[in-house]
Formats: C-alpha cells, sequence, structure tokens
C-alpha cells in the first residue's frame, strides 16, 4: 500500500526532513558570510607576526571629505587598514554622508578648521579657535563626537607661535603635524609615481610614521597611489593605526617671522570664557543604547565613557546585560567573557584582547585596547562587539543618546535557532 503524501509527511520524516533543510541554510548562509567577510576584512584576524610589530604608521588625509573620499576607504576596507581624516567644517557639510562613512569604518577624524584660508586662520588666534568649534560642532552634530584631534592648514611650521600650541593645548585639543609628507599638494596634478615615491621616504630607523595626503580636491593621483604606500609599509614591517588625542603630539619647531610676531595674543578674560572650561566637552553625557539583533540594553552616564573618539565599556557589565558572563583572574590580572560559543579574554597588562571559538585556535587578536582603571577591565565597544562575532551596522547620535545598531551573521543566528529546535 502506498503511504499518503501528507501522512508520510506528518509523521517523523517531516521532523528529519525540517532538520535537513534548516542544516543547508546554515551551510550556504556560512559560505556567504564567509566570503563576504573574507571581502570586508571586517572579521579577519591578525597574525602573530603583526602581533609582534613594534613599528607603526598612520595615514592621514586631509581637506576632505571629497569626491575621492569613498574611493579612498573602499581601498583601505579591501586593504583592512584604518586611517586618521582630518576634515574641514566646510566639506562635513556638504556630505555628511561620508563623515558618518568615515566613522562607522573604524577610521578617526580630525580637526582641519572650516574653511582652510591661511589669512584668516593665522591673523588671530580668536579666529582660528573661532573655526575649530564651527567645524567641531559640525561633527558632532553628524556623528555625535567632538574631536579633539587637531591638524593647522599647512601644517604648524611658520603658522603656529607658541600661544597657538598653549591655547589649544589648555582647550582639550591635541595639535598633530606629520612626518612624512606624500607631496600631492606640492602642485597640480602630482602623478601617483612621485606621491608614491615621497609617501615612502621614512625617516631611517623611524619606528613611529605620519603620512600626509589628501582626500579632498583634485587628489585622483593620490587614490592610484594609495594600495602602493599601505604594501611598501606592511612589507617593511609597520602596522597602521588611527592617531588618538592621548598620542604623544608630532609637531613642527616653532619658526618665528613677522606675522607670528606681530600678532597680539588674547586677553585672560577670554581665555577664561573660551578655553580653560572646553576641555570638559569630551566627557560623556548621554545615554548608550546597542541593539544587538533583537537584543538590546542601554548603559547610563557612569556605565561607559568616551575617549579618544572611542565608546568604552566595562567588560562585566556589557557581557551581563546581553547575556554573557565575565570572571576576573586576580593572578594573571585577566578577564574571561563567555557569549554563546565564543571566550573573550582580555588582559589587562598586554592590552590585549582575544577571541577563541569552540575547538578552535584563536580566532581574533586586537592589541592594546584593554584598559584597567579601579578594578574595571574596560575595552572599546566597537573591539568588543566584533570580537563576539556581531557587525556593527551604524553608530547614530542625537541630544539624549548614541545608538549602535549591530547585526549577528546569519549562520549564526540560524545556528541558534537550529540549537533551540533539534
Amino acid at each position: 500500500m502506498v503511504t499518503p503524501i501528507h501522512t508520510f509527511l506528518s509523521g517523523k520524516w517531516s521532523v528529519l526532513i525540517l532538520r535537513i533543510v534548516i542544516l543547508l541554510c546554515v551551510f550556504a548562509a556560512y559560505a556567504g558570510t564567509t566570503h563576504a567577510s573574507s571581502i570586508s576584512g571586517s572579521n579577519a584576524p591578525a597574525s602573530k607576526n603583526e602581533n609582534l610589530q613594534n613599528k607603526v604608521v598612520y595615514l592621514s588625509f586631509d581637506d576632505g571629505p571629497g569626491k575621492h573620499t569613498r574611493e579612498v576607504l573602499d581601498i583601505l576596507r579591501k586593504e583592512q587598514v584604518l586611517a586618521t581624516f582630518f576634515v574641514l567644517g566646510e566639506q562635513a557639510e556638504r556630505y555628511p554622508e561620508m563623515i558618518r562613512a568615515v566613522v562607522e569604518d573604524g577610521h578617526a577624524l580630525g580637526n582641519h578648521t572650516f574653511n582652510h584660508n591661511y589669512e584668516q586662520l593665522y591673523s588671530d588666534f580668536k579666529v582660528f579657535w573661532k573655526q575649530i568649534k564651527q567645524t567641531e560642532a559640525i561633527v558632532e552634530r553628524i556623528t555625535g563626537f567632538r574631536p579633539n584631534l587637531v591638524r593647522a592648514p599647512g601644517g604648524t611650521y611658520g603658522h603656529f607661535d607658541q600661544s597657538y600650541f598653549d591655547l589649544l593645548k589648555l582647550g582639550g585639543y591635541t595639535v598633530m603635524d606629520w612626518n612624512v609628507d606624500s607631496g600631492d599638494s606640492k602642485r597640480k596634478g602630482v602623478p601617483a609615481k612621485e606621491i608614491l615615491r615621497n609617501a615612502t621616504k621614512a625617516p631611517a630607523g623611524a619606528s613611529s610614521v605620519i603620512v600626509l595626503m589628501h582626500d579632498g580636491g583634485a587628489h585622483a593621483e593620490t587614490v592610484k597611489a594609495l594600495s602602493g604606500i599601505i604594501k611598501y609599509y606592511r612589507d617593511q614591517g609597520f602596522r597602521f593605526d588611527t592617531m588618538k588625542a592621548s598620542d604623544e603630539p608630532v609637531q613642527f619647531r616653532i619658526e618665528s617671522n613677522g606675522k607670528t610676531k606681530s600678532r597680539k595674543a588674547p586677553g585672560k578674560e577670554w581665555v577664561a570664557e573660551n578655553v580653560q572650561e572646553n576641555s570638559n566637552l569630551w566627557l560623556a553625557g548621554k545615554e548608550l543604547k546597542v541593539e544587538i539583533g533583537l537584543a538590546a540594553a542601554t548603559l547610563k552616564q557612569g556605565e561607559f565613557r568616551v575617549e579618544d573618539q572611542r565608546i568604552m565599556v566595562p567588560l562585566r557589565t556589557f557581557m551581563k546585560k546581553f547575556g554573557g558572563s565575565a570572571r576576573w583572574n586576580a593572578e594573571t590580572r585577566t578577564a574571561t567573557a563567555i557569549w554563546k560559543d565564543r571566550t573573550i579574554h582580555a588582559d589587562s597588562i598586554s592590552g590585549e584582547l582575544t577571541t577563541k571559538r569552540a575547538d578552535q585556535m584563536n580566532d581574533r587578536t586586537t592589541e592594546g585596547v584593554v584598559q584597567s582603571q579601579g578594578g574595571t577591565i574596560w575595552v572599546p565597544l566597537r573591539e568588543l562587539i566584533e570580537h563576539m562575532g556581531v557587525t556593527v551596522d551604524s553608530l547614530k547620535s542625537n541630544e539624549k543618546e548614541w545608538v549602535v545598531k549591530a547585526s549577528i551573521p546569519l549562520a549564526a543566528a540560524n545556528s541558534m535557532y537550529l540549537d533551540k529546535l533539534i
């Protein structure tokens, strides 16, 4: 007797078929996710050789965002390299979506004044300060962050006197020049070969290099040279990083000239009113809402902090809010967090954040991000989320809160569903 199809499917075979279909979906999704990850580089593990590197190069781009910023971001993403973008306020207003893209890709933002006008900026510090604050407000409105990294248009040499340096430091800013000039703005139409040659002239024996480039204006040749510049420094054993306001400043020496000598420094009353309290602006004053898939949690003031354009969270508190756990080993001074199939180790001595998955070797290692303060382990939110195997989709801000949205890869989500079903 032939078994009717509806009877056949209503028995044990229907459960087996359902399991097979789900497993096939999981495998297909995993393959697609792995392929996409290899293209974006967002979850690429750091090699042991990279972890041992003590030479660092900071790629920096001035005068943007502009028509070439997207191309620069695409190359950086492909090469799995981070950089620092010193942006002009007038350009940020024109291309706010590019400012968001820079931040969402994990790069750092710096302040390059509003309009790059030498005559205005270097005639009076009050004008320079006004443009810094103007650009700062624009970037804060777009991203929720106030950049306290500053680069002077044209560099500080011949433009800054000691009062410029002192007042910006008092206001909570870090001024960064460079020690390698790509020469891409020396004249119109500098060819890619020349840019590559200049950008790879690192000082002999240098362990820290800051390369000046431009993504604003007519700098298509810089885009052409970028991959070669990255290859050179990678081959020379450099690692790539973003600049932070807490880094040791790289600044040109002061060159006195007629213009700098004739400038009048601002009065004490103006400094007290405008500069002295300015550094307090970088204290966290909003709540932080994090959404991972369908789960969401809010961190109140005091449960997170903002520094160097990074949101730092306490490891134990954050993991607990998302169903994980964390424990502290006083002997090794490390914290171990468990979230789903991942074990995350935070080493307060080396600063390394390392992730292992079940039955696998190290899946990911990030250097120099773990901090220990007051008996609490703090880690950058973006790095922690990525170590959890989750993708950061967006970071938005309003007057009351930062909102970070992240998604769990389809394969992992299907696996979680499968575990519950079978």
